[in-house]
Protein backbone atom coordinates (compact mmCIF):
# COMPACT_ATOMS: atom_id res chain seq x y z
CA UNK A 1 0.00 0.00 0.00
CA UNK A 2 1.25 3.37 -1.46
CA UNK A 3 1.48 6.10 1.10
CA UNK A 4 -1.03 9.13 0.17
CA UNK A 5 0.27 12.61 0.46
CA UNK A 6 -0.51 15.02 2.32
CA UNK A 7 -1.05 14.20 6.11
CA UNK A 8 -3.82 11.50 5.16
CA UNK A 9 -0.94 8.60 6.03
CA UNK A 10 -2.39 4.91 4.87
CA UNK A 11 -2.62 1.57 7.13
CA UNK A 12 1.28 -0.13 7.22
CA UNK A 13 -0.63 -3.73 6.65
CA UNK A 14 -3.62 -5.31 6.88
CA UNK A 15 -3.66 -6.84 10.19
CA UNK A 16 -3.23 -3.18 11.44
CA UNK A 17 -6.23 -1.86 9.85
CA UNK A 18 -8.34 -4.83 10.93
CA UNK A 19 -7.55 -4.09 14.14
CA UNK A 20 -8.49 -1.08 14.19
CA UNK A 21 -11.47 -1.09 12.40
CA UNK A 22 -12.61 -3.87 14.81
CA UNK A 23 -11.30 -1.50 17.58
CA UNK A 24 -13.66 1.26 16.62
CA UNK A 25 -16.41 -1.39 16.38
CA UNK A 26 -15.67 -3.03 19.62
CA UNK A 27 -16.39 -0.35 22.46
CA UNK A 28 -18.64 0.16 25.09
CA UNK A 29 -21.83 -0.74 22.83
CA UNK A 30 -20.19 -4.27 23.83
CA UNK A 31 -18.99 -3.94 26.61
CA UNK A 32 -22.02 -1.81 28.39
CA UNK A 33 -24.65 -2.88 26.46
CA UNK A 34 -24.98 -5.62 24.89
CA UNK A 35 -24.93 -7.84 28.33
CA UNK A 36 -27.47 -6.02 29.86
CA UNK A 37 -29.82 -6.13 26.50
CA UNK A 38 -29.30 -9.62 26.61
CA UNK A 39 -30.53 -9.71 30.45
CA UNK A 40 -33.70 -7.60 29.64
CA UNK A 41 -34.64 -9.15 25.99
CA UNK A 42 -34.55 -13.10 27.10
CA UNK A 43 -30.85 -13.96 26.62
CA UNK A 44 -30.64 -16.24 23.25
CA UNK A 45 -33.48 -14.59 22.22
CA UNK A 46 -31.71 -11.37 21.27
CA UNK A 47 -28.46 -12.52 20.37
CA UNK A 48 -30.27 -14.21 17.58
CA UNK A 49 -32.61 -11.54 16.81
CA UNK A 50 -28.83 -9.76 16.79
CA UNK A 51 -27.08 -12.40 14.35
CA UNK A 52 -29.73 -12.16 12.11
CA UNK A 53 -29.90 -8.17 11.39
CA UNK A 54 -25.81 -8.20 11.18
CA UNK A 55 -25.61 -10.57 8.65
CA UNK A 56 -28.45 -9.06 6.95
CA UNK A 57 -27.74 -5.50 7.35
CA UNK A 58 -24.58 -4.74 9.56
CA UNK A 59 -22.84 -6.54 6.35
CA UNK A 60 -24.17 -5.00 3.84
CA UNK A 61 -23.62 -1.54 5.76
CA UNK A 62 -20.44 -2.53 6.44
CA UNK A 63 -19.28 -3.40 2.89
CA UNK A 64 -20.95 -0.06 1.58
CA UNK A 65 -19.40 2.45 3.66
CA UNK A 66 -15.88 0.21 3.11
CA UNK A 67 -16.96 0.48 -0.91
CA UNK A 68 -17.14 4.18 -1.03
CA UNK A 69 -14.06 5.13 1.32
CA UNK A 70 -11.64 3.38 -0.92
CA UNK A 71 -13.04 3.97 -4.37
CA UNK A 72 -12.96 7.79 -3.35
CA UNK A 73 -9.99 7.48 -0.93
CA UNK A 74 -11.52 10.49 0.82
CA UNK A 75 -13.23 11.03 3.84
CA UNK A 76 -17.06 11.25 4.54
CA UNK A 77 -17.89 14.46 2.70
CA UNK A 78 -15.18 14.01 -0.03
CA UNK A 79 -16.09 10.41 -0.60
CA UNK A 80 -19.75 11.63 -1.17
CA UNK A 81 -18.87 14.34 -3.58
CA UNK A 82 -16.41 12.35 -5.38
CA UNK A 83 -19.48 9.99 -6.58
CA UNK A 84 -21.90 12.86 -6.90
CA UNK A 85 -20.85 16.30 -5.95
CA UNK A 86 -24.45 17.68 -4.03
CA UNK A 87 -24.42 14.35 -2.10
CA UNK A 88 -21.63 15.71 0.11
CA UNK A 89 -23.39 16.91 2.76
CA UNK A 90 -24.85 13.23 3.55
CA UNK A 91 -21.07 12.72 4.66
CA UNK A 92 -21.62 15.38 6.94
CA UNK A 93 -24.21 13.85 8.99
CA UNK A 94 -22.34 11.03 9.69
CA UNK A 95 -18.92 13.25 11.00
CA UNK A 96 -21.50 15.41 13.09
CA UNK A 97 -23.18 12.17 14.72
CA UNK A 98 -19.46 10.78 15.59
CA UNK A 99 -18.38 13.81 16.79
CA UNK A 100 -21.31 14.31 19.19
CA UNK A 101 -21.01 10.70 20.09
CA UNK A 102 -17.48 11.11 20.99
CA UNK A 103 -18.14 14.36 23.65
CA UNK A 104 -20.19 12.21 25.88
CA UNK A 105 -18.36 8.35 24.73
CA UNK A 106 -15.65 10.60 27.06
CA UNK A 107 -17.42 11.37 29.74
CA UNK A 108 -18.38 7.71 30.22
CA UNK A 109 -14.13 7.25 29.45
CA UNK A 110 -13.21 9.02 32.46
CA UNK A 111 -15.89 6.90 34.71
CA UNK A 112 -13.96 4.19 33.81
CA UNK A 113 -10.79 5.18 34.46
CA UNK A 114 -12.08 6.75 38.15
CA UNK A 115 -13.73 2.77 38.41
CA UNK A 116 -10.26 1.30 37.48
CA UNK A 117 -8.35 3.58 40.32
CA UNK A 118 -11.03 2.48 42.77
CA UNK A 119 -10.58 -0.95 42.43
CA UNK A 120 -6.78 -0.45 42.62
CA UNK A 121 -7.19 1.39 45.84
CA UNK A 122 -9.94 -1.08 47.21
CA UNK A 123 -12.65 1.18 47.52
CA UNK A 124 -15.31 -1.05 46.21
CA UNK A 125 -15.49 -3.67 48.93
CA UNK A 126 -19.22 -4.10 49.46
CA UNK A 127 -21.83 -6.73 47.98
CA UNK A 128 -24.87 -4.18 48.35
CA UNK A 129 -26.55 -2.47 45.18
CA UNK A 130 -27.54 0.09 46.77
CA UNK A 131 -24.53 1.34 48.30
CA UNK A 132 -22.70 1.02 45.17
CA UNK A 133 -25.14 2.71 43.43
CA UNK A 134 -25.13 5.29 46.17
CA UNK A 135 -21.34 5.77 45.55
CA UNK A 136 -21.92 5.66 41.42
CA UNK A 137 -24.42 8.65 41.95
CA UNK A 138 -22.16 10.52 44.06
CA UNK A 139 -19.47 10.60 41.93
CA UNK A 140 -21.09 11.24 38.39
CA UNK A 141 -22.95 14.05 40.71
CA UNK A 142 -19.64 15.98 41.35
CA UNK A 143 -19.43 19.39 38.96
CA UNK A 144 -15.11 18.77 38.77
CA UNK A 145 -13.60 14.94 40.10
CA UNK A 146 -15.68 13.99 36.81
CA UNK A 147 -14.73 16.47 34.55
CA UNK A 148 -10.95 15.67 35.51
CA UNK A 149 -11.48 12.18 34.43
CA UNK A 150 -13.39 13.32 31.52
CA UNK A 151 -10.12 15.45 30.50
CA UNK A 152 -7.60 12.46 30.85
CA UNK A 153 -9.72 10.32 28.34
CA UNK A 154 -9.77 12.80 26.19
CA UNK A 155 -6.09 13.27 26.29
CA UNK A 156 -5.52 9.68 25.83
CA UNK A 157 -7.76 9.87 22.66
CA UNK A 158 -5.59 13.20 21.15
CA UNK A 159 -2.10 11.62 21.83
CA UNK A 160 -3.28 8.49 19.78
CA UNK A 161 -4.64 10.05 16.39
CA UNK A 162 -1.70 12.90 16.91
CA UNK A 163 0.41 10.11 15.90
CA UNK A 164 -1.26 9.55 12.46
CA UNK A 165 -2.36 6.52 11.06
CA UNK A 166 0.50 3.77 11.67
CA UNK A 167 1.98 5.43 14.30
CA UNK A 168 -1.27 6.14 16.20
CA UNK A 169 -4.00 4.66 15.67
CA UNK A 170 -2.72 1.24 13.75
CA UNK A 171 0.06 1.26 16.67
CA UNK A 172 -2.26 1.31 19.50
CA UNK A 173 -4.70 -0.83 18.23
CA UNK A 174 -2.20 -3.62 17.78
CA UNK A 175 -0.97 -3.40 21.68
CA UNK A 176 -4.81 -2.63 22.37
CA UNK A 177 -6.73 -5.33 20.89
CA UNK A 178 -4.98 -8.61 21.54
CA UNK A 179 -4.51 -7.18 25.47
CA UNK A 180 -8.29 -6.80 25.47
CA UNK A 181 -9.18 -10.34 24.30
CA UNK A 182 -6.73 -11.45 26.53
CA UNK A 183 -8.43 -9.82 29.51
CA UNK A 184 -11.80 -10.62 28.38
CA UNK A 185 -11.21 -14.47 28.24
CA UNK A 186 -9.83 -14.67 31.50
CA UNK A 187 -12.63 -12.85 33.01
CA UNK A 188 -15.21 -15.36 31.03
CA UNK A 189 -12.89 -18.13 32.42
CA UNK A 190 -13.06 -16.80 35.88
CA UNK A 191 -17.10 -15.93 35.24
CA UNK A 192 -18.35 -19.51 33.92
CA UNK A 193 -16.64 -21.37 36.65
CA UNK A 194 -18.18 -20.24 39.65
CA UNK A 195 -20.62 -21.94 41.62
CA UNK A 196 -24.45 -21.06 40.34
CA UNK A 197 -22.42 -19.73 36.18
CA UNK A 198 -24.74 -22.32 34.83
CA UNK A 199 -28.12 -20.81 35.59
CA UNK A 200 -26.54 -17.93 33.85
CA UNK A 201 -25.07 -19.97 30.39
CA UNK A 202 -28.06 -21.55 30.65
CA UNK A 203 -29.73 -17.89 30.36
CA UNK A 204 -27.25 -17.07 27.27
CA UNK A 205 -27.94 -20.29 25.70
CA UNK A 206 -31.74 -20.62 25.90
CA UNK A 207 -34.03 -18.69 24.15
CA UNK A 208 -36.50 -16.76 25.89
CA UNK A 209 -39.16 -16.29 23.13
CA UNK A 210 -41.83 -15.01 25.41
CA UNK A 211 -39.61 -11.59 25.58
CA UNK A 212 -39.70 -11.75 22.03
CA UNK A 213 -41.06 -8.86 20.34
CA UNK A 214 -41.15 -5.83 18.07
CA UNK A 215 -38.95 -4.03 20.84
CA UNK A 216 -36.68 -6.61 20.70
CA UNK A 217 -35.94 -6.33 16.76
CA UNK A 218 -35.49 -2.30 17.58
CA UNK A 219 -33.30 -2.79 20.05
CA UNK A 220 -31.07 -5.27 18.15
CA UNK A 221 -30.91 -2.96 14.64
CA UNK A 222 -29.91 0.11 17.05
CA UNK A 223 -26.86 -2.04 18.80
CA UNK A 224 -26.00 -3.33 15.38
CA UNK A 225 -25.22 -0.03 14.05
CA UNK A 226 -23.97 1.42 17.31
CA UNK A 227 -21.55 -1.48 17.88
CA UNK A 228 -20.20 -1.57 13.95
CA UNK A 229 -20.24 2.16 14.03
CA UNK A 230 -22.27 2.49 10.93
CA UNK A 231 -23.77 5.76 9.81
CA UNK A 232 -20.98 7.41 11.44
CA UNK A 233 -18.42 7.96 8.77
CA UNK A 234 -16.06 6.09 10.72
CA UNK A 235 -15.53 3.26 8.31
CA UNK A 236 -16.13 5.48 5.27
CA UNK A 237 -13.21 7.34 7.05
CA UNK A 238 -10.99 3.80 7.86
CA UNK A 239 -11.63 2.66 4.29
CA UNK A 240 -10.35 5.53 2.62
CA UNK A 241 -6.76 4.82 3.88
CA UNK A 242 -6.94 1.43 2.15
CA UNK A 243 -5.08 0.66 -0.94
CA UNK A 244 -6.85 -0.88 -4.19
CA UNK A 245 -5.76 -4.46 -3.65
CA UNK A 246 -7.37 -5.21 -0.05
CA UNK A 247 -10.22 -7.53 -0.19
CA UNK A 248 -13.36 -5.51 0.75
CA UNK A 249 -15.28 -8.60 0.65
CA UNK A 250 -13.23 -10.73 3.35
CA UNK A 251 -12.94 -7.45 5.36
CA UNK A 252 -16.64 -6.50 5.72
CA UNK A 253 -17.10 -9.95 7.09
CA UNK A 254 -14.06 -10.20 9.67
CA UNK A 255 -15.07 -6.92 11.47
CA UNK A 256 -18.48 -7.82 12.40
CA UNK A 257 -17.48 -11.49 13.36
CA UNK A 258 -14.30 -9.54 15.63
CA UNK A 259 -16.74 -7.47 17.24
CA UNK A 260 -19.65 -10.06 17.60
CA UNK A 261 -17.01 -12.13 19.02
CA UNK A 262 -16.53 -9.73 21.93
CA UNK A 263 -19.92 -8.86 22.14
CA UNK A 264 -20.65 -12.61 23.42
CA UNK A 265 -17.63 -12.64 25.54
CA UNK A 266 -18.65 -9.68 27.21
CA UNK A 267 -21.77 -11.18 28.02
CA UNK A 268 -20.14 -14.67 28.94
CA UNK A 269 -18.26 -12.60 31.37
CA UNK A 270 -20.99 -10.48 32.66
CA UNK A 271 -24.35 -12.72 33.08
CA UNK A 272 -23.00 -16.15 34.09
CA UNK A 273 -21.10 -14.18 37.12
CA UNK A 274 -24.42 -12.05 37.54
CA UNK A 275 -26.81 -14.84 38.07
CA UNK A 276 -24.67 -16.88 39.84
CA UNK A 277 -24.14 -14.04 43.05
CA UNK A 278 -28.03 -13.16 42.69
CA UNK A 279 -27.54 -10.01 41.13
CA UNK A 280 -30.42 -8.67 38.57
CA UNK A 281 -29.51 -9.36 34.73
CA UNK A 282 -31.45 -6.57 33.45
CA UNK A 283 -30.05 -3.93 35.76
CA UNK A 284 -30.08 -1.53 31.98
CA UNK A 285 -26.39 0.98 32.19
CA UNK A 286 -25.88 0.59 35.89
CA UNK A 287 -24.86 -3.11 35.16
CA UNK A 288 -21.14 -2.08 34.24
CA UNK A 289 -20.75 0.85 36.98
CA UNK A 290 -23.25 -1.16 40.07
CA UNK A 291 -24.15 -4.37 39.75
CA UNK A 292 -20.75 -5.50 38.58
CA UNK A 293 -18.28 -3.91 41.16
CA UNK A 294 -20.98 -5.38 43.82
CA UNK A 295 -20.05 -8.94 41.58
CA UNK A 296 -16.34 -8.45 41.75
CA UNK A 297 -16.42 -7.55 45.35
CA UNK A 298 -18.14 -11.09 46.27
CA UNK A 299 -16.12 -13.04 44.02
CA UNK A 300 -13.09 -14.61 44.80
CA UNK A 301 -10.02 -12.66 43.72
CA UNK A 302 -12.41 -10.04 42.75
CA UNK A 303 -10.30 -7.22 43.43
CA UNK A 304 -7.94 -8.41 40.82
CA UNK A 305 -10.57 -9.06 38.02
CA UNK A 306 -12.60 -6.36 38.46
CA UNK A 307 -9.32 -4.26 37.60
CA UNK A 308 -8.88 -6.44 35.08
CA UNK A 309 -12.60 -5.72 33.43
CA UNK A 310 -11.83 -2.21 33.73
CA UNK A 311 -9.17 -2.12 31.92
CA UNK A 312 -10.45 -4.75 29.12
CA UNK A 313 -13.48 -2.24 28.99
CA UNK A 314 -10.89 1.03 29.09
CA UNK A 315 -9.07 -0.46 26.04
CA UNK A 316 -12.60 -1.06 24.25
CA UNK A 317 -13.68 2.49 24.69
CA UNK A 318 -9.83 3.88 23.75
CA UNK A 319 -10.48 2.00 20.23
CA UNK A 320 -13.86 3.43 19.57
CA UNK A 321 -13.00 6.71 21.08
CA UNK A 322 -10.14 7.21 18.25
CA UNK A 323 -12.27 6.30 15.35
CA UNK A 324 -14.88 8.53 16.17
CA UNK A 325 -12.22 11.67 16.50
CA UNK A 326 -10.47 10.63 13.48
CA UNK A 327 -13.76 10.80 11.10
CA UNK A 328 -13.91 14.24 12.18
CA UNK A 329 -9.68 15.24 11.87
CA UNK A 330 -9.81 13.55 8.40
CA UNK A 331 -12.62 16.02 7.33
CA UNK A 332 -10.67 19.23 8.44
CA UNK A 333 -7.04 17.55 6.52
CA UNK A 334 -8.68 16.20 3.56
CA UNK A 335 -11.06 19.52 3.23
CA UNK A 336 -9.76 22.19 4.34
CA UNK A 337 -5.65 21.28 4.78
CA UNK A 338 -5.14 21.45 8.20
CA UNK A 339 -2.01 19.99 9.81
CA UNK A 340 -3.26 17.03 11.56
CA UNK A 341 -1.70 18.52 15.34
CA UNK A 342 -3.97 21.47 14.94
CA UNK A 343 -6.90 19.85 13.75
CA UNK A 344 -6.52 16.76 16.30
CA UNK A 345 -5.81 19.54 19.10
CA UNK A 346 -8.68 22.17 18.45
CA UNK A 347 -11.26 18.97 17.53
CA UNK A 348 -9.98 17.51 20.84
CA UNK A 349 -10.63 20.58 22.60
CA UNK A 350 -13.84 21.55 21.29
CA UNK A 351 -15.15 17.79 22.06
CA UNK A 352 -14.44 18.61 26.15
CA UNK A 353 -15.96 21.22 25.80
CA UNK A 354 -19.00 19.96 24.48
CA UNK A 355 -18.96 16.99 27.14
CA UNK A 356 -18.74 19.42 30.27
CA UNK A 357 -22.36 19.43 30.42
CA UNK A 358 -22.85 16.54 29.48
CA UNK A 359 -21.08 15.60 32.53
CA UNK A 360 -22.62 17.79 34.33
CA UNK A 361 -25.71 16.81 33.64
CA UNK A 362 -25.66 14.12 36.44
CA UNK A 363 -25.28 17.03 39.02
CA UNK A 364 -25.59 20.39 38.54
CA UNK A 365 -27.30 20.49 35.53
CA UNK A 366 -29.48 17.44 36.22
CA UNK A 367 -32.68 19.78 35.82
CA UNK A 368 -31.85 21.42 32.65
CA UNK A 369 -34.02 19.13 30.18
CA UNK A 370 -33.68 19.36 26.55
CA UNK A 371 -35.63 16.77 24.02
CA UNK A 372 -38.79 15.36 25.50
CA UNK A 373 -37.43 16.44 28.98
CA UNK A 374 -34.38 14.41 29.10
CA UNK A 375 -31.18 16.28 30.82
CA UNK A 376 -28.04 16.92 28.21
CA UNK A 377 -26.29 14.19 28.28
CA UNK A 378 -29.45 11.77 27.32
CA UNK A 379 -30.63 14.34 24.89
CA UNK A 380 -27.40 13.84 23.03
CA UNK A 381 -27.15 10.41 23.32
CA UNK A 382 -31.05 9.98 21.95
CA UNK A 383 -29.78 12.94 18.63
CA UNK A 384 -26.34 11.26 17.79
CA UNK A 385 -27.67 7.08 18.30
CA UNK A 386 -31.11 7.35 17.42
CA UNK A 387 -31.42 10.54 14.57
CA UNK A 388 -28.21 10.80 12.99
CA UNK A 389 -26.73 7.31 12.75
CA UNK A 390 -30.30 5.87 10.96
CA UNK A 391 -30.69 8.81 8.88
CA UNK A 392 -26.71 8.74 7.97
CA UNK A 393 -27.16 4.94 6.97
CA UNK A 394 -30.35 5.04 5.27
CA UNK A 395 -29.47 8.11 2.70
CA UNK A 396 -25.99 5.43 2.31
CA UNK A 397 -27.92 2.84 1.09
CA UNK A 398 -30.36 5.30 -0.99
CA UNK A 399 -27.21 6.73 -2.51
CA UNK A 400 -25.23 3.31 -2.94
CA UNK A 401 -28.04 1.75 -4.34
CA UNK A 402 -29.56 3.90 -6.76
CA UNK A 403 -27.67 7.33 -7.39
CA UNK A 404 -24.08 5.09 -7.50
CA UNK A 405 -25.96 2.54 -8.54
CA UNK A 406 -24.97 -1.37 -7.37
CA UNK A 407 -23.22 -2.14 -10.24
CA UNK A 408 -20.69 0.80 -10.23
CA UNK A 409 -20.23 -0.83 -6.15
CA UNK A 410 -19.84 -4.22 -6.98
CA UNK A 411 -16.70 -3.04 -9.16
CA UNK A 412 -15.58 -1.63 -6.33
CA UNK A 413 -16.24 -4.45 -4.04
CA UNK A 414 -14.69 -7.10 -6.56
CA UNK A 415 -11.72 -4.62 -7.44
CA UNK A 416 -13.05 -5.10 -11.11
CA UNK A 417 -13.77 -8.33 -11.27
CA UNK A 418 -10.72 -9.77 -10.12
CA UNK A 419 -12.29 -10.94 -6.43
CA UNK A 420 -14.88 -13.44 -6.16
CA UNK A 421 -17.97 -12.01 -4.34
CA UNK A 422 -20.61 -14.63 -3.94
CA UNK A 423 -23.20 -12.95 -2.08
CA UNK A 424 -23.86 -10.12 -4.41
CA UNK A 425 -27.09 -10.82 -4.95
CA UNK A 426 -27.88 -11.23 -1.53
CA UNK A 427 -26.09 -7.73 -0.97
CA UNK A 428 -27.91 -5.68 -3.84
CA UNK A 429 -31.67 -7.24 -2.46
CA UNK A 430 -30.16 -6.03 0.57
CA UNK A 431 -28.93 -2.48 0.04
CA UNK A 432 -31.86 -1.53 -2.42
CA UNK A 433 -34.46 -3.08 -0.05
CA UNK A 434 -33.95 -4.92 3.42
CA UNK A 435 -31.28 -2.32 4.93
CA UNK A 436 -33.22 1.04 4.04
CA UNK A 437 -36.93 -0.47 5.34
CA UNK A 438 -35.26 -1.53 8.39
CA UNK A 439 -33.44 1.62 8.88
CA UNK A 440 -36.10 3.38 7.58
CA UNK A 441 -38.50 1.91 10.25
CA UNK A 442 -35.81 2.55 13.13
CA UNK A 443 -35.70 6.86 11.93
CA UNK A 444 -39.60 6.53 12.09
CA UNK A 445 -40.15 5.09 14.96
CA UNK A 446 -37.12 7.57 16.96
CA UNK A 447 -38.94 10.88 15.23
CA UNK A 448 -42.15 9.68 16.53
CA UNK A 449 -41.48 9.02 20.01
CA UNK A 450 -40.40 12.62 19.70
CA UNK A 451 -44.19 13.66 19.80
Amino acid sequence: MSEFKNERGSWGSRIGFLLAAAGSAIGLGNVWKFPYLCGEYGGAAFIVTYIIILVLVGFTIMLTELMIGRHSQKGPVGAYRAIKERWAWVGAIGILASYLILTYYSVIGGWIIKYIVSGITGNFNTTDVDALGGIFATFIGQPFEPLVYHAIFMILTLVIVMGGIQGGIEKASKIMMPALFVILFIVVIRAVTLPGASIGLEYMLKPDWSKFGLDVVVAALVQVFFSLSLGMGVIITYGSYLGKDEKLTTSAVQIPLMDSAAALLSAFAVLPAVFALGYNPSAGPGLLFITLPGVFAKMPMGSLFGVLFFIFVLFAALTSSISLLEAAVTYFVDEHKWQRKKAVIILGLVAFLIGVPSSLANGAFGDVTFINGMNFFDSMSFFAENILLPLSAFLLSIFVAWVWGTENAIKEATNNGTVNFGFSKVWIISIKYIAPIGIGFILLQSIMSLF
